[in-house]
């Protein structure tokens, strides 16, 4: 890992204070919003966020439909921003991520859904935000400043309010229990060495996989690597990139695979191998793989808190990657922290 101090590098340390200090602090707006939730009993719930925030959110499509067996799907905040269509949303639950929580098409777009009948979350990282304002309720996420451009204590704790939110809908005490316990394993998800990892990637393109909720960890991961290291990477589902996508896999071609203690695990092991048998040099989290190279993991007692350590390791890891290549993860070419999208 890298010895030079970055704004990225320190933020990374501070996650699993920030993830403290949201549960210290979010009970009441997570209660206050699981109580009201519960009483729509929605049919559906429906998400509204771009980058790293759409990430997030698929992962809490995942954990809807398996623990509240409720479908979520994303709605492009362009339907309203640009098309100027209001959706007929009664009774559905909402849930719109933003760090900043100023981006125009955003903020529209959950202010039609509110129009349209939805019960409509805003989770983000400032309380005051036009967001805020246009949402029923608010869970702050309470992060603190995050000055590096790429996302990584925001998008923890964005993950975290949503899972945590979801858990106190359904009042399921095991992965509540499992969710108060995230800071010490995620202190401890920081010191996973992921270097051999780092000393794979050395070309310009590179897959990473996931399935269930690691695949919204894996789309993450992607989008860090194209952002920090300005390596094009794809994410794909284990199920899928043995189809089309494996025809690119030549010869040490790396692949990170990203998996958790559930029932997508062993299908990512037997991915893994198989891509790993095709000459790519595969570093997966699943256990039961016997070719690909097995990385350092963090498990929390839960399945659906697991893939919240392993996106923290990852994090360490591809800032690394970004600096030995002398790129400065704080500040990647053409981006700037916020981006307000009409």
């Amino acid at each position: 890992m890298s010895t030079q101090t970055t704004q990225m590098r320190e933020e990374i340390l501070e996650i699993p204070t920030a993830v403290e200090r949201l549960l210290s602090r979010g009970e009441p707006a997570i209660a206050a919003a699981a109580k009201k939730a519960r009483e729509i009993n929605p049919d559906f719930l429906i998400s509204v966020a771009r980058g790293s925030s759409d990430h997030a959110c698929t992962f809490l499509k995942y954990a809807s439909e398996l623990i509240l067996r409720r479908p979520m799907a994303s709605v492009g905040p362009s339907v309203n921003s640009i098309y100027g269509v209001d959706l007929d949303v009664s009774g559905a639950l909402c849930i719109s991520i933003s760090q900043s929580g100023q981006s125009p098409d955003i903020v529209r777009m959950t202010e039609s859904l509110r129009v349209g009948g939805a019960m409509t979350v805003a989770i983000t990282n400032n309380g005051d935000s036009r967001l805020a304002n246009a949402a029923n309720t608010t869970l702050p996420i309470h992060a603190g400043p995050e000055l590096s451009v790429a996302a990584t204590k925001t998008f923890v704790t964005s993950l975290v309010a949503g899972l945590w939110l979801i858990a106190e809908i359904k009042r399921d005490d095991g992965l509540i229990a499992a969710i108060r316990a995230l800071p010490a394993h995620l202190d401890d998800a920081t010191r996973c060495d992921w270097s051999a990892a780092a000393d794979a990637i050395d070309g310009t393109s590179l897959f990473t996989l996931g399935r269930g909720p690691s695949w919204a960890i894996s789309n993450e991961a992607a989008l860090k690597f194209k952002e920090t290291c300005l390596i094009h990477a794809e994410s794909y589902s284990s199920a899928e990139v043995l189809h089309g996508p494996v025809s690119i896999v030549g010869q040490s071609f790396p692949v990170i695979a990203f998996a958790a203690g559930d029932a997508a695990e062993e299908s990512v092991a037997q991915t893994s191998d198989a891509l790993s048998e095709k000459g790519a040099r595969v570093f997966t989290l699943a256990k039961g793989a016997t070719k690909a190279t097995g990385l350092p993991q963090v498990r929390t007692g839960h399945w659906l808190t697991d893939p919240v350590a392993a996106i923290v390791s990852f994090y360490g890891m591809v800032e690394s990657v970004a600096v030995r290549r002398g790129i400065n993860p704080d500040a990647p070419r053409h981006l700037n922290k916020v981006t307000e999208t009409v």
